[in-house]
């Protein structure tokens, strides 16, 4: 083979270096597209795991969530208004003068109970004046009449003797006769909620059942309201 063939046949495609260089980049392509489908595979076999993590989590959110949300019982513990036609709660309680005031010392008449929210303040001393101020005419229509609320005997008695009253003060200080006549509940002023009296009178019959309840008392004119609804019994 003379010098001339040998030189071309060295320069052929299988054997120059150009040709490897071709060889070698689909190659590198293939790796590098390997490469680039291995995070993607692993992060969809990894799916599973992530997604039951995610519904694990999304449980216990769940859950704690129906837990704060569940209602919580009314902290005043009130029983269901009371209504007429309905046998009057019996109590027993401490009055003004030392003595102690039962509903069965009134068996056979009728009796009007008027609860007020605190001794001394303003609609309270108008309400028990009026009452006071009644008092003979109840008596003559058979009825008799007590005050109730939360203030203690103490209260009570400074109450009494300040404004001359004669209508008999009941001190109801664990709000048991209070919730049991539904004179204790929720209230709202400026805005602020809170419990506490609830201004209510209970006209009872001499059957010992409730006759008439008046909620929400309006002071002015009401004991004279009272008194005629006693006289109709």
């Amino acid at each position: 083979m003379s010098k001339k063939s040998r030189k071309k046949s060295s320069k052929t495609p299988s054997g120059s270096p150009t040709a490897k260089k071709k060889t070698l980049k689909p190659r590198a392509s293939t790796q590098t597209r390997s490469a680039k489908t291995q995070p993607a595979s692993a992060a969809k076999s990894g799916q599973p795991g992530a997604q039951t993590a995610s519904h694990k989590a999304a449980s216990k959110r769940l859950k704690s969530s129906e837990k704060t949300t569940k209602p919580t019982p009314s902290p005043s513990g009130a029983k269901s208004a009371l209504g007429e036609g309905q046998k009057a709660p019996a109590f027993r309680l401490p009055r003004d003068g030392g003595k102690v005031v039962t509903l069965s010392d009134y068996t056979g008449q009728k009796l009007v109970l008027f609860f007020y929210p605190r001794a001394d303040t303003p609609g309270c001393t108008r309400e028990a004046i009026d009452f006071t101020r009644l008092k003979d005419a109840f008596a003559a229509a058979g009825t008799a009449v007590l005050g109730i609320s939360a203030d203690p005997l103490r209260t009570q008695e400074k109450f009494r003797d300040k404004h001359s009253l004669g209508i008999p003060l009941i001190s109801d200080e664990a709000h048991e006769m209070l919730e049991a006549y539904g004179a204790w509940g929720e209230k709202s002023m400026y805005g602020r909620s809170f419990l506490g009296i609830l201004r209510t009178t209970v006209l009872i019959g001499s059957d010992g059942k409730v006759a008439k309840v008046w909620r929400n008392v309006r002071v002015d004119g009401h004991a004279d309201e009272v008194l005629e609804a006693a006289r109709s019994l």
